[in-house]
């Protein structure tokens, strides 16, 4: 009878130093605790990892690990040593072994240990992964993810992004049976967003060519678990940490992200016009005015008069607040969302926007990204690189210039090479300009590419905005905005103000309150611009305006007049 399957949704790797355990703690003590409750299957998998005990330490750690890993009916693996591995098995205390890329190979250590032994392999490339799957692997450990303290040989910190790639060629290349988990600075706060946005899907319409994708390819390849050290290690209660990393993959491979997220019932042709209904961008604005959400808005002096203005005339709260630590209460209050306008990079707004990030991640409430002159210094760029690392972003919003710095961002260089040689990219970009150098094709591609990779809404301004779905799937081209919007210094900015109190409010209505309707964020963000863009060109041809400073009052005069309309069921402004 062949063994059952393994659970690899929480993979426990232990660590002796006091530094992670803890005081008076010993590695069996706190794995003990961790499967406490085995009938509860929170932990699937235990390697038992420790660099500088001898072979005899290591079988008597072991045989006592065993213990409670038998009865959970999780497999214990030892790290490394096969020597060891081999007399553990025959004692009956272990199950298989896990390889780095300096150790062994797979094929050998096969052949040491049997058929019956589980073995997995490290890789942090894509040749890594497909190599290790060719030599027999059981499982791939895929990372590191995020840097971390307890593994400082890292020779990649790959991000979501690179666990992607490795995916998609274990695909490709006919693994796509083989588990894969991903280890490196994984805990209880992020792995929801990091299963999710990890997996391989693709996309129905190919998101280089815009051609529609051959309907009997692979349907996709999904991370399996998250592999932890400290989350659980280091934790005061290992059980409730295990339950609770359980429960966040559990979300992640289920529901994305935040509880907001709904992936679309069909895919759209990439060729197919994408059509909102008046009825239900009527229906999110009125919930937005019925609901008045907080857009908490992280953002530069400039920008803040007029984006706290604009909320108010749409019908949200706005606080206007930079502060990290703050955020964590903002981000428990009802229908709060978050944006973070790049505008000034200190150290120490990175500080903060990293905080933020996390408050809102563990709260579910959306996060709004505006990369403001993203690729205008080194500076910039890497701190477009720790904002995309630090926690899941439900819209990404920027010209030209902004998006193509984010996309490359979470690119390998080989990659970035050759993606800045195929679209003429230009290094340097100039202040918050735009500067428009793609045709409306590579515009296309460019938005469908990022949302497909990082598994949200992708809004690039321009004369005319394209909009991505978070599968980069469906793609609409709005065109109904003015010129005048780019007279006047934060209306950019403030549009992601409106598009994060539009998803918010979006986020209270279900499917009866929009007769079956679909709605999910790509809606929501659409009602949002359609608001903005028409209030805009609406405000400019009346008489009373002559220039940007006569504009302003009279654009927020319509932001108020047209959702007041939309709340009273009067979409006229919109035809």
């Amino acid at each position: 009878m062949p063994p059952p399957p393994v659970d690899y949704s929480v993979y426990l790797v232990t660590d002796p130093t006091p530094a992670i355990l803890g005081a008076g703690r010993t590695v069996v003590e706190v794995v003990g605790a961790a499967l406490a409750e085995p009938e509860k299957k929170h932990i699937g998998i235990v390697q038992l990892r420790d660099k500088n005990a001898d072979a005899r330490a290591m079988l008597a750690t072991l045989a006592a690990l065993h213990a409670y890993t038998a009865p959970a009916g999780a497999p214990l693996l030892v790290n490394d040593r096969v020597d060891v591995a081999v007399a553990a098995m025959a004692r009956g205390h272990c199950e298989g072994v896990h390889l780095g890329q300096d150790d062994i190979d797979g094929a050998t250590a096969r052949k040491m240990l049997g058929p019956d032994a589980i073995i997995g392999v490290t890789a942090s490339t894509v040749d890594e992964a497909v190599s290790a799957c060719r030599d027999g692997a059981d499982y791939l450990g895929l990372g590191t993810v995020f840097a971390t303290t307890t593994k400082t040989n890292t020779k990649h910190v790959v991000g979501t992004a690179g666990i992607q790639r490795m995916l998609q060629a274990l695909l490709e290349a006919g693994f796509g049976h083989i588990p894969a988990v991903c280890i490196g600075g994984i805990h209880t706060s992020n792995a929801r967003r990091v299963v999710f946005q990890s997996g391989f899907r693709p996309a129905t319409a190919d998101t280089r060519d815009g051609t529609i994708a051959d309907a009997a390819a692979p349907q996709g390849k999904e991370l399996n678990g998250v592999a932890v050290v400290s989350a659980i290690m280091g934790a005061a209660d290992p059980g409730a940490a295990a339950a609770a990393l359980a429960e966040q993959v559990r979300l992640g491979k289920t529901r994305g992200p935040n509880d907001f997220y709904r992936a679309p019932s069909a895919a759209k042709a990439a060729t197919e016009p994408v059509q909102v209904s008046p009825a239900l961008v009527q229906r999110i604005l009125q919930a937005l005015h019925e609901t008045t959400p907080l857009s908490h808005n992280m953002t530069n002096l400039v920008v803040q008069n007029i984006a706290a203005n604009v909320a108010l005339a749409v019908g949200a709260s706005p606080i206007m607040s930079n502060s990290g630590a703050e955020a964590l209460d903002l981000a428990r209050l009802p229908g709060s969302a978050l944006v973070i306008n790049m505008g000034t990079v200190t150290p120490e707004s990175l500080a903060n926007y990293v905080k933020a990030i996390a408050a809102y991640n563990a709260a579910g409430r959306p996060v709004v990204f505006d990369p403001v002159g993203a690729g205008a210094t080194d500076i910039r760029r890497a701190a477009v690189r720790t904002i995309m690392a630090a926690g899941y972003l439900d819209v990404i919003k920027g010209n030209e210039g902004e998006i193509q710095t984010v996309y490359l961002s979470g690119l390998n260089d080989e990659d970035r090479a050759r993606e800045e040689a195929e679209a003429g990219a230009q290094r340097q970009q100039r202040g918050v300009d735009g500067s428009n150098t793609l045709d409306a094709a590579a515009r296309r591609r460019l938005v469908r590419r990022l949302a497909a990779r990082e598994k949200c809404v992708v809004v690039l301004t321009g004369a005319v905005d394209y909009v991505s779905d978070s599968r980069g799937e469906r793609v609409a081209e709005v065109a109904d905005g003015h010129p005048m919007l780019g007279e006047v210094t934060g209306t950019g900015c403030s549009l992601g103000t409106v598009i994060s109190a539009a998803v918010s409010a979006a986020a209270t209505l279900r499917k009866e309150d929009t007769n079956g309707e679909e709605i999910d964020t790509f809606t929501a963000v659409l009602a949002g611009m359609a608001l903005y863009e028409r209030a805009a060109a609406r405000a400019a041809v009346l008489p009373s305006v002559h220039g940007p400073g006569t504009f302003v009052p009279a654009f927020l005069d319509e932001l108020a007049r047209c959702r007041r309309a939309a709340a009273a069921n009067d979409m006229a402004w919109l035809a």
